[in-house]
């Protein structure tokens, strides 16, 4: 048996043909493309360009609901006949603002299969000039814009005017009937009057939204609203269900602003510490008031009995301070966003005199101490020391000056699909100096701060983002711009 088997003997060269033979049958030998059969055909797609270790983004759609999405060049068998469609998406190289796009030529293009025959298709990517950004005029004529928001799914722009004016804004222009107008509940003293709206996650089957204003007394007031029954661009007047009251009335600072609701379905509202300067009474720190807070409120079965109820992990829900309390230490968070995709909340906290702050949690994280008026930034506020055990200090600050500016205006993570070498940074501004910045946030840190240069179009109020995810930001000189590609 052994000799039979020697491995130098023509019996064992021949069984080892054999075996290697019928392995390359059982998996189509070492081709990835056969002739095509009589009743089918194949396609052969070139895919060029692309650095090594990046991926196409080419989809393969026909006959009989057929689909591929290819990464490379590749030859597709055992095609029904018939016409096909070859998408091609841009694809990214690198990270941050070095990120570079590839785009693809042609975009999309068509292709008779034929049985019995191999059809072809290229795709040339090739390299564009790195990312820069510009402003481009959507609104003007506003007085004093506060915020920019739409309902999910809407094609719409909700502006809000500070006076107490909802405007709408369709197909391009702004509708002459406001949406809303409490301007005879508010006033314009101070920083007070209509300063943010946030629509319902259902509000295309329940129509609620809600406001975030002051009153003429200067108190806080969130309140439910639901649009009209017979005209999508008018609010009821008669809707109004008062959710929260929040006394105010010492100062015409500090009143914060944004309700938002967070990816648990909750609602948020970012409260100032009360006004003047420094916070005198301590409210930040206090967690038995509701000024200097984050909020987390449940009002998805709002009534006039019960405007809201407590959600579940509220630190405070049982004992230790009001249970309406999500996070504490904030001297003026005018503006907060949630970046859904990487579960992260992102607070801009006005500074005192000194520091301008973004401080960057994990969406969960409940009692979170921000600081204040322990510290403004990373800075002991009055005194050269401090106890800083517990309290989360920001990733990212800057000091009132030439280089900086005098008050943060916070913006959004951008996830729209218009910049996509954009995806994952957090844009923001400075209502005195105007530039508009980004930085990427990972691993606890912040990276890439970059400055993209835009012309300086007056004190930036805040920004706005659209149910498409796109980013505005909202000048005082009553216009309103969309970022852009330059």
């Amino acid at each position: 048996m052994r000799k039979l088997l020697h491995p130098r003997s023509p019996t064992w060269m021949a069984l080892l043909l054999a075996c290697c033979l019928g392995l390359l049958a059982a998996c189509g030998g070492g081709h990835d493309h056969h002739p095509p059969g009589a009743g089918t055909g194949s396609l052969n797609v070139t895919i060029s360009g692309l650095p090594a270790g990046v991926a196409a983004a080419v989809t393969v759609t026909g006959p009989a609901s057929y689909s591929k999405t290819l990464t490379g060049s590749s030859t597709l068998d055992s095609l029904a006949p018939g016409a096909y469609s070859v998408s091609a998406a841009s694809v990214l190289q690198g990270t941050g603002t070095g990120t570079i796009r590839l785009v693809p030529t042609p975009v999309t293009q068509q292709v008779q299969v034929s049985a019995g025959a191999t059809a072809g298709a290229s795709v040339a990517y090739a390299a564009t000039a790195p990312l820069a950004l510009a402003l481009q005029e959507v609104a003007s004529g506003l007085a004093t814009p506060t915020f920019l928001t739409a309902p999910p799914g809407d094609s719409r722009l909700f502006i809000l005017e500070r006076p107490g004016r909802i405007r709408v804004m369709q197909n391009g222009s702004l509708l002459a009937t406001p949406f809303l107008d409490i301007s005879s509940l508010t006033t314009v003293i101070g920083e007070r009057g209509l300063l943010s709206l946030a629509f319902h996650p259902q509000y295309a089957s329940n129509g609620y939204f809600f406001l975030y204003y002051t009153n003429l007394a200067g108190d806080i007031v969130i309140e439910r609203r639901q649009v009209s029954a017979g005209n999508a661009n008018v609010a009821d007047p008669l809707s109004a269900l008062t959710v929260l009251t929040i006394p105010h009335p010492t100062f015409s600072n500090h009143n914060g602003g944004l309700l938002s609701f967070g990816p648990d379905g909750y609602l948020y509202a970012g409260t100032g510490d009360g006004g003047s300067g420094g916070d005198p009474p301590g409210n930040a720190q206090n967690t038995n008031v509701l000024l200097g807070k984050l909020l987390r409120l449940d009002v998805n079965a709002s009534t006039v009995a019960q405007p809201y109820a407590i959600p579940p992990g509220n630190p405070f829900a049982t004992a230790g301070g009001r249970p309406e309390i999500w996070a504490y230490g904030l001297r003026n968070p005018w503006r907060y966003a949630f970046d859904v995709p990487a579960q992260l909340l992102y607070i801009a906290d006005v500074g005192q005199a000194s520091r301008e702050e973004v401080d960057v949690r994990p969406v969960g994280q409940a009692g979170n101490n921000y600081g204040w008026n322990i510290m403004e930034g990373t800075q002991c506020y009055n005194s050269a020391s401090c106890n800083q055990a517990g309290l989360v200090l920001p990733v990212i600050e800057y000091g009132h000056d030439s280089a900086g500016g005098c008050s943060i205006t916070g913006g959004y993570v951008y996830r729209g699909a218009a910049l996509p070498e954009l995806a994952g940074q957090y844009l923001y501004s400075d209502y005195c100096s105007g530039w508009l910045k980004s930085f990427s946030y990972s691993n606890g840190a912040a990276s890439a701060v970059t400055d993209w240069g835009i012309a300086n179009v007056g004190n930036i109020v805040s920004f706005g983002q659209d149910a498409q995810n796109e980013l505005y930001m909202l000048s005082g000189t009553g216009k309103v711009y969309r970022i852009v590609r330059k």
